[in-house]
């Protein structure tokens, strides 16, 4: 996988991940949320169908109260008014009373009248739920309720039935009634399909709202990053062609500057000792005259080449640090041009790493340039101080002034502005440029990070 296609990734996967995360958990929640509600409707629908069989029941027991108080354990007569009470108390297609004694045997069932006079003791549910057995337990345990599967009379299917169940314990007799669960959970089945209905339509607007959104940020991503791309290749060739021109340029100086200085000294050098060895062996008095010429000629040239490795890197930067380097940079640019230069550093405290100070001795030589070959000033000041622990530099002049400093720095007429402003955003600094018709001062920016660290500098103190 390649650089661009590594960012590429780093820049959409997380998105996509932290989407579909948000849009699982809003699902996961919503899903919860209905699940709790249908489950509360539920229960309350189940508590509304107990209250509704006890209050039945307890008619039921009001209508046969009177007769079944009066009644003694084997009245058959009391017994039978009874069963057609309880026959009679039916209630819409699927709302009835039944009625078994304690061995099972059926004695009043109006919608199913096949099982009158026969015992169901052993009749088991789909589920296994031995009904007639644990309707009878439950009796005998002082009444409640008892959740079965039994055939519903409207349809003939099997369904859910509640039934609450009470004990006639003189007639060894179970009275009940119940309601059948069928619409309580048609109810809730509807309410959970429409659950999942509404989750597949969030999941949808969110996946609408979501995609769109991911393509757009990435389409986005894209351009911007294939833009910034072609603007850092077409700044990297430039950048490099200024590299290679510079260099271009440095050595067609260094090659004037031996050719036209060092070498025709040498060149004189060597026709002086020539000259002083013919006098030598001629015996003319002059020869020592002749070999001071050479000498002299000889230290001209020694100069020349300290004059062009101070250029190439002073070592009084390496030895005693930036304000001195700075100081030596102003008095030769003052003895070379003629220009009166001052130099300010009494505000100055020397934390800097050696990079950074070189960086800052750099800028100030290429605006020594500068003022050299294009301001046409008389006078030129340095200032460097500390400000918070921050290094600062300026370089003013009295000249004409530019129009790069207005932002022009197309063209190589801004390559030196350029090379500054890159040595200072190396080191996350700044480089400020204020020019006008009387003059250019040029402010050059470090931060913090530019300095040593404090270990390194306790050392170096």
């Amino acid at each position: 996988m390649t650089l661009r296609h590594q960012i590429i990734a780093l820049a959409i996967v997380p998105l996509v991940i932290s989407i579909l995360a948000i849009t699982t958990f809003i699902t996961w929640q919503s899903a919860n949320l209905a699940k709790n509600s249908i489950d509360t409707f539920e229960q309350n629908m189940l508590k509304t169908k107990e209250a509704e069989i006890l209050n039945l029941t307890n008619l039921a027991l009001s209508a046969i109260q009177t007769i079944y108080d009066k009644a003694g354990a084997d009245d058959e007569a009391a017994k039978q008014q009874v069963a057609a009470i309880l026959t009679s108390l039916d209630y819409g297609k699927d709302g009835y009373f039944f009625v078994y004694d304690y061995d099972g045997n059926n004695i009043v069932h109006p919608r199913q009248t096949f099982r009158h006079g026969h015992n169901w003791l052993d009749l088991t549910d789909p589920d296994g739920d031995k009904v007639i057995a644990e309707l009878i337990a439950t009796a005998k345990a002082g009444g409640g309720l008892h959740q079965y599967k039994w055939q519903k009379p409207s349809t003939g299917q099997i369904a859910d039935k509640l039934s609450f169940v009470v004990s006639l314990d003189k007639w060894h007799w179970v009275v009940g009634t119940g309601v059948y669960l069928d619409d309580v959970f048609a109810q809730s089945a509807a309410a959970n399909a429409d659950m999942r209905a509404n989750i597949r339509r969030t999941f949808i607007i969110v996946a609408l709202i979501a995609v769109p959104s991911v393509l757009v940020v990435f389409t986005t991503c894209m351009l911007l990053t294939f833009h910034e791309r072609r603007m850092a290749d077409s700044r990297l060739k430039a950048l490099t062609q200024r590299v290679i021109d510079t260099q271009e340029e440095e050595r067609a100086r260094l090659a004037r500057e031996l050719h036209d200085g060092i070498s025709q000294n040498l060149v004189g050098v060597r026709y002086a000792m020539d000259l002083a060895g013919r006098k030598v062996r001629t015996n003319v008095d002059d020869a020592a005259l002749t070999i001071d010429r050479g000498v002299e000629a000889l230290n001209g040239a020694i100069k020349e080449i300290r004059r062009l490795s101070h250029d190439l890197r002073p070592r009084v930067l390496d030895d005693l640090g930036l304000t001195a380097a700075l100081e030596a940079l102003c008095y030769h640019f003052a003895e070379r041009t003629g220009i009166e230069t001052k130099i300010d550093a009494s505000g100055f405290t020397d934390t800097l790493k050696a990079e950074a100070s070189t960086a800052l001795y750099r800028v100030a030589q290429e605006a020594f340039n500068n003022v050299e070959r294009h301001s046409g000033a008389s006078k030129l000041s340095v200032k460097l101080w500390s400000d918070g622990g921050r290094a600062r530099m300026t370089v003013t002049d009295n000249g004409t002034g530019f129009d790069g400093a207005r932002g022009d720095l197309s063209g190589r007429s801004g390559l030196g502005l350029r090379n500054m402003q890159e040595r200072m955003a190396h080191f996350r600094g700044l480089l400020l440029i204020n020019s006008s018709e009387t003059g250019t001062t040029l402010t050059a920016m470090l931060p913090k990070s530019a300095n040593r660290p404090a270990d390194r500098q306790a050392e170096a103190a």
